[in-house]
């Protein structure tokens, strides 16, 4: 079947429709991660956006077997409004794949979009930014731009849950949590009580706060800034990731701006500020730090060598910090995973 992606500025390309054969509208992004597209579909960062895959064959490993224990997905569906690949590849061959990923985006009622050149596609977006678009196989939609929504209280849960492994007891604000974050916590023996974006979380005797990642434009999480600022007059230590670095900026008094394209890849450079070591990152956003208007009591803690951007803040003397790149990965490299055992022995 034949399909369409328009983009906000008049382009069309034409290409074929595999996955649910449905029109479908959203932000335009690009990711350049090699593999890992079960990860980067689940991820709910990506709520509202249709993606980009710059590699050029996707669906050749198919789709593992979906359940609590498997670390392909990051969240319990599929996020992204659509995908637009170069080549789909719909013979599928791995030991742990069950089906193909269009069968996947079938159940999802997603839709995709091959035989598209990718390359002039992320180069137009690179030199334009990211913009809006639609995917029209089934009949013509309107744009929608997911930004002037409040996308975390979509993808966020809708009460508290409690994951039990250790003494230690740390709050998760869920504004899209990848499933990661929380196995990475686990893993260390760290319980995690999950709550939604706007639980009054304060209130909760825990021993530190984690504030997650997730989509769209910080400044929409009013509830969330709030309490923030209401947790760190206890001095309990508080550790953001992604969303979570912009939330916790916000809530110190900075501010935050959109990016001409965002960064969503595996391989984003990062530096600590102070020192020569470069660290490679996973990321997925669009939305960043200004470090011009971090108080004084704060400073930069990571900076991305590409383009100078914040990747990361702290606090000069209290427990708050908070990075841009994903310590988690998954996919990506884990060179940022000692994140996670700084937080557990602050919270120790």
């Amino acid at each position: 079947m034949e399909a369409k992606l328009v983009l906000e500025d008049g382009t069309m390309l034409k290409g074929r429709c595999f996955g649910a054969p449905l029109s479908q509208a959203g932000e335009v992004v690009f990711n350049t991660g090699m593999v890992g597209y079960p990860e980067s579909m689940t991820d709910p960062s990506y709520n509202g956006q249709i993606l980009v895959f710059t590699y050029p064959l996707i669906g050749n490993y198919g789709i593992p077997a979906i359940g609590k224990k498997s670390s392909s997905f990051e969240s319990d569906r599929i996020h992204v409004s659509g995908i637009v690949v170069s080549d789909y590849s719909e013979k599928y061959s791995h030991w742990a794949a069950k089906k193909s990923l269009a069968e996947w985006m079938k159940e999802n009622e997603i839709p995709g979009i091959t035989g598209i050149d990718t390359r002039t596609l992320t180069k137009k977006l690179r030199a334009k930014g990211v913009m809006l678009g639609k995917i029209i196989i089934d009949k013509d939609i309107n744009f929608d731009n997911p930004n002037k929504r409040n996308l975390v209280s979509e993808v966020s849960v809708k009460k508290a849950i409690l994951y039990k492994s250790g003494k230690k007891k740390v709050v998760l604000v869920d504004c899209g949590a990848k499933n990661n974050i929380i196995r990475s916590l686990l893993a260390r023996k760290i319980s995690v009580i999950r709550v939604p974006w706007d639980y009054p979380f304060q209130d909760l005797k825990c021993d530190g706060v984690m504030l997650s990642n997730g989509p769209g434009d910080p400044r929409m999480c009013i509830e969330t800034i709030q309490n923030i600022r209401a947790v760190m007059k206890k001095d309990i230590p508080v550790f953001g990731i992604c969303l979570g670095n912009q939330l916790l900026a916000l809530a110190a008094g900075a501010d935050t701006y959109k990016l001409k394209f965002g960064h969503r890849s595996q391989n984003q450079p990062c530096i600590e500020v102070g020192t020569k070591r470069c660290y490679i990152t996973s990321q997925n956003h669009g939305f960043a730090v200004n470090p011009k208007k971090l108080p004084g009591t704060w400073k930069q803690w990571f900076v991305n060598a590409n383009d100078g951007t914040n990747e990361g803040i702290k606090h000069k003397s209290k427990p708050f910090y908070s990075v841009q790149f994903h310590p988690e990965a998954c996919p990506g490299p884990t060179d940022t995973n000692w994140l996670f055992d700084k937080f557990v022995r602050d919270i120790s």
